[in-house]
């Protein structure tokens, strides 16, 4: 996002330089202002991680803050985020200069004519119906504000994005104001919700109100094009007190102006730029809540998405993939009045809000919420993080970017787990039945390494694309003769049968499976004597059921898919489950598992543990911005194969060789761990990006990994990392911190 708004600014500042058509761009510099530790963390980590993209920014003190705005009082606050080049621009200027530049480049641009309908033709391409007749083209982009969802009706589709009512309002003439010999910056203050910039010589002050109000939701007048919504200043009372209180200069200026207009948002604040789920050829750039801020960025983006295929960045965190079938008009609604509401409160690390939940549940989770257990959301399915202690019920999970007394709970999860025996609920894995003729070719020629040949095995796979970067991991098990099943990240639901239906044969039929099987993972040293104490028929033992294997097996009178596979690092077995008998198995589970000291776990143990085994996290370390070598999985690539998918880019890639590479490393801090996005150093010289990091509770280490310059990644080399705007050691270590020989996984 840093970068999209950078691009925004060098793209405005270039088309600004146009002598023949000027419009007012002005930089004033901006600061978003703190009074909590918390809000200077995630000050300070953006600080930090925009220094990784070449931009400079920096935390001031509250004095500096008030010599910078003579006009914003101190009282109580920590400092700012301060960004130089922040500012302001003539909305209207910028839209006529990208019009401009765009019929330069050969654009058609049509006024004053509302499309109608949307149509498809038997070959694919698109009618646009228009007041004023017919555009045929081959691909169709909805950028349209506030009626997305008008137009996403033609295309039969519902995009995940609401929009809600906004007021700012205009002052009069400030002698404060008149008095200085510069403009003041912008500034945007979570603590009274509200931000602030120069308009001539008074203030347009916005604010974010509480008692807020969506847009639209029953339809939108026809004729509402360059109207407003009434002015409602009496529901931002409780916000403006506060606000008149932190500028004292308000209390004597007039209001000459109350503008309140429609603005878009989406489920996570983030907008959607990219292929609109389920139609080729048909893109979106919709949910734009900072569109001037961000629209240079948000075009490039698309335009790469169009013509290349993807963007220079992995864009995932705009991707309209992320959300899936569960975000309905009434759960995005919900989702944009307490973004709306939180306009400048980012989220905090394993931040959950409570918005729209239990979107999507197991029958297991009336179980593990009566016990204690402290939940998150993946894709929309609710998933354990952890559990209460039973002797502390009120415990709270506290988000933060420094190490919290979670982090105690966490070590007792895991100590309990590998002395005995643990369980956890892997709740909407994502999980497609493959089968048909051609199968096994099919999914050959996706994958960059081997697919399992024989039936009854399992193997750790990952797709390419074709650029030959790294785009998919799955697992994928072989039940029968052109039969599979393909497992990956929740998340990835929309996204791979996405690119599984790209190269699809007719021969071949996919099955979603996420929502009618969850996961059961039991791991740990006890692992096996449990499971063989409910299967007196079945042979779990390591001779007929070894690792990397898939069998149906019975627990009592319940039957599973089993695979030996392990993301802990312990003995584990997956246990994939149909929902009609998913609470029998946990039961069975349970019961039996009290001569074995059972004990729960949550996906913050999960995550600890698999970064002391160096396994990747799918979107986090592993993005289609590097190829499988920069990315070290090398050892699941197969160059002797035939052909597969990107393989004739990455050859050329290898050719050229590294431009990072990805390695794992041990965080000399007590305080906090890394961050995602934290910048590595060798001295002076920024040399790489964290891309995950954690406390690994069995080797006692701060763990973090990432992408460095491929000259500081050997074994040993000493670096330094950025953690919230201090340097701390760092070493690079092998990526098997626990269990390197993989003894326990084969047990």
């Amino acid at each position: 996002m840093i970068a999209l708004k950078r691009h925004s600014i060098d793209l405005y500042r270039e088309l600004a330089k146009d002598d023949d058509f000027p419009f007012y761009y002005h930089i004033t510099g901006g600061m978003r202002t703190a009074y909590t530790q918390d809000q200077v963390d995630i000050y300070k980590y953006h600080i930090g991680m925009a220094k990784g993209m070449g931009v400079e920014m920096e935390f001031i003190d509250a004095q500096e803050v008030h010599k910078r705005h003579p006009l914003m009082m101190p009282d109580g606050m920590l400092g700012a985020w301060w960004d130089p080049l922040d500012g302001y621009i003539d909305p209207s200027g910028i839209t006529m200069a990208l019009a401009r530049a765009a019929k330069k480049a050969g654009a058609d641009i049509y006024r004053f004519n509302p499309v109608e309908n949307i149509t498809r033709k038997a070959n694919g391409e698109f009618i646009v119906h228009t007041k004023n007749g017919d555009i045929t083209c081959e691909k169709v982009v909805n950028a349209t504000g506030y009626r997305v969802n008008e137009v996403g009706n033609m295309l039969g589709v519902t995009h995940p994005v609401t929009s809600m009512e906004h007021m700012y309002f205009l002052t009069d003439t400030m002698p404060e104001l008149e008095a200085l010999d510069y403009q003041v910056p912008v500034v945007r203050d979570p603590f009274d919700d509200f931000y602030s910039r120069q308009e001539k010589n008074g203030l347009l002050v916005g604010v974010y109100e509480q008692a807020c109000k969506t847009f639209g939701m029953d339809g939108i007048d026809p004729n509402f094009t360059k109207d407003l919504c009434p002015s409602d200043l009496d529901r931002c009372l409780p916000n403006m007190e506060g606000i008149f209180e932190r500028m004292p200069a308000l209390q004597n200026a007039g209001i000459h102006t109350v503008v309140n207009g429609p603005i878009t948002y989406t489920i996570d604040g983030l907008p959607l730029v990219g292929q609109i789920p389920g139609i080729e050829n048909a893109y979106c750039n919709i949910g734009l809540r900072a569109g001037i801020g961000e629209g240079g960025g948000h075009g490039k983006v698309l335009a790469e998405i169009i013509v290349h295929g993807e963007s220079e960045w992995d864009a995932w965190c705009l991707d309209p993939r992320r959300f899936t079938q569960y975000a309905n008009t009434e759960h995005t609604c919900v989702k944009a009045i307490e973004d709306y509401r939180n306009e400048f409160h980012y989220h905090m690390p394993h931040e959950h809000r409570p918005g729209s939940r239990l979107a999507r549940t197991t029958p297991l989770y009336p179980v593990l919420d009566q016990a204690n257990a402290i939940w998150g959301v993946v894709n929309g399915w609710e998933r354990v993080l952890c559990f209460k202690p039973d002797d502390q019920p009120d415990f709270v999970d506290e988000h933060s970017f420094r190490f919290t007394p979670t982090k105690d709970i966490v070590a007792n999860e895991i100590k309990t787990l590998t002395t005995n025996v643990g369980l956890m609920e892997v709740s909407g894995f994502n999980r497609y039945e493959i089968r048909g003729e051609g199968a096994g070719a099919f999914l050959d020629y996706l994958v960059c390494g081997k697919i399992p040949t024989v039936i009854g095995r399992v193997s750790l796979c990952y797709l390419l694309n074709e650029k030959g970067h790294v785009l998919a991991e799955a697992t994928i098990a072989k039940l029968g003769d052109d039969h599979y099943w393909y497992g990956s990240a929740a998340a990835a639901e929309w996204h791979d049968l996405d690119w599984l239906n790209r190269y699809k044969p007719e021969s071949v039929s996919i099955t979603e499976m996420a929502a009618s099987h969850t996961i059961l993972v039991v791991a740990g040293p006890k692992a096996r004597a449990l499971l063989q104490s409910l299967s007196p028929r079945s042979d779990w033992s390591k001779e007929a059921f070894p690792w990397m294997r898939v069998k149906q097996m019975m627990l009592a009178h319940a039957e599973v898919t089993a695979m030996s596979v392990s993301f802990s690092g312990e003995h584990a077995y997956e246990l994939h489950v149909p929902n009609e008998q998913l609470y029998l198995t946990w039961k069975l589970l349970n019961e039996a598992g009290e001569q074995f000291n059972l004990s729960h776990f949550g996906l913050y143990a999960t995550e600890s543990m698999r970064l002391e085994k160096g396994y990747r996290h799918w979107k986090a370390d592993l993005i289609y911005e590097h190829n499988p070598m920069e990315s070290t999985i090398d050892r699941f690539v197969n160059l002797d194969k035939p052909d597969f998918v990107g393989k004739a880019a990455l050859l050329k890639e290898i050719e050229r060789g590294p431009k990072k590479l990805f390695v794992s490393m041990i965080v000399d801090c007590d305080i906090a761990p890394a961050h995602a996005g934290d910048s590595l150093y060798s001295g002076d010289d920024l040399i790489g990006t964290v891309t995950s990091g954690g406390y690994g509770h069995r080797v006692e280490k701060n763990i973090a990994m990432g992408f460095v310059n491929p000259e500081f990644a050997d074994i040993g080399t000493k670096l330094e990392v950025e953690i919230l705007g201090e340097r701390y050691a760092v070493e690079v270590c092998e990526p098997g911190l626990y269990d390197p020989t993989m003894a326990l996984v084969r047990a």
